[in-house]
Parts: structure tokens; sequence; C-alpha cells
């Protein structure tokens, strides 16, 4: 089984949980193990809500309103992508895998990318070649509910 989806969304909080319910929805369908499933929609709530904060410039009209988010259902894996068109990540953090040290716990944000990189199997975090803004995609393997409706191929 293949499944795929890509939606452009705008740069606003309500977005977050719009991609969410999305993608759990095409999970519950395809007999996607349900603490899979929270876990992804987990990791895509993060990305989405980085996209949203600091996916572009804030100009009225222009491109940086919107972002993209991309689900692959292939097989026993799924890969999620979020890209948007922010300024990137700083010169020599993206695509190396290092992240900044988690923020401290009282801190009030500043975890996603940890968090990311602890709920996904592979994380890659860096921007589109020849074109502003930031890719984080992460890949899980996926397990099966015994009821599947839709069988993995």
């Amino acid at each position: 089984m293949s499944i795929w989806w890509s939606l452009h969304l705008r740069r606003e909080a309500a977005s977050v949980p719009l991609a969410r319910r999305l993608l759990i929805g095409t999970m519950e369908t395809a007999g996607v193990d349900p603490d899979i499933s929270f876990d992804l929609s987990v990791a895509l709530s993060e990305a989405c809500a980085n996209a949203v904060e600091h996916g572009g410039d804030d100009e009225p009209g222009g491109p940086s309103e919107a972002y993209r988010v991309t689900a692959y259902l292939d097989g026993e894996r799924c890969r999620i992508e979020v890209a948007d068109t922010g300024p990137g990540f700083p010169a020599g953090d993206t695509g190396t895998g290092v992240l900044p040290p988690a923020p401290p716990v009282e801190a009030e944000s500043g975890r996603g990318l940890c968090l990311i990189r602890e709920l996904a199997d592979h994380v890659h975090i860096g921007s589109t070649p020849g074109r502003s803004g930031s890719v984080v995609s992460y890949d899980k393997i996926l397990k099966w509910r015994e009821d599947t409706p839709l069988v993995a191929v």
C-alpha cells in the first residue's frame, strides 16, 4: 500500500491541528498502530509549529505566508516533510544532524526539534537546495493493527 498527500497551509496557528488531524485520520484508515500514529502526529505538530513561528518574513501577500506538509505512507515506512520559506537554519546547522543543546526544563520553547528526533527513527533537518527556507523530514517504521483494513505491501 502506498498513500501520499501534500498540503499548502497558511502560517497560522490554526493550520497545525488541521495537518495533525489529517495525518491521524489517514493512519487510522490505513490501520497504523495508534501509538505510532500518535508519535508521528506529535512530531508533525512540532514541525508545523516551527514553520508557523519561524517559516517566513511575515510580509503580507508574500510566499512566506505559507508552508508545505507532505506525508508518504509507503509499505512499512512513513515519511513526513515540512518545508517553509523562512530564513533557514544558521550556517553549519543544516543537514548535519547536530542540534543545539536541549533548553532548560522551565523554558517555554525550544524543544521541538529535539522532540521530533526522539519520536522518529530518522530525521533530516536542512534547507531546500536553491531555495530559501527550512525542511524538516522524518521517517518512522510503521506497525499495523491486527484488524488493518488496508494491507501493507
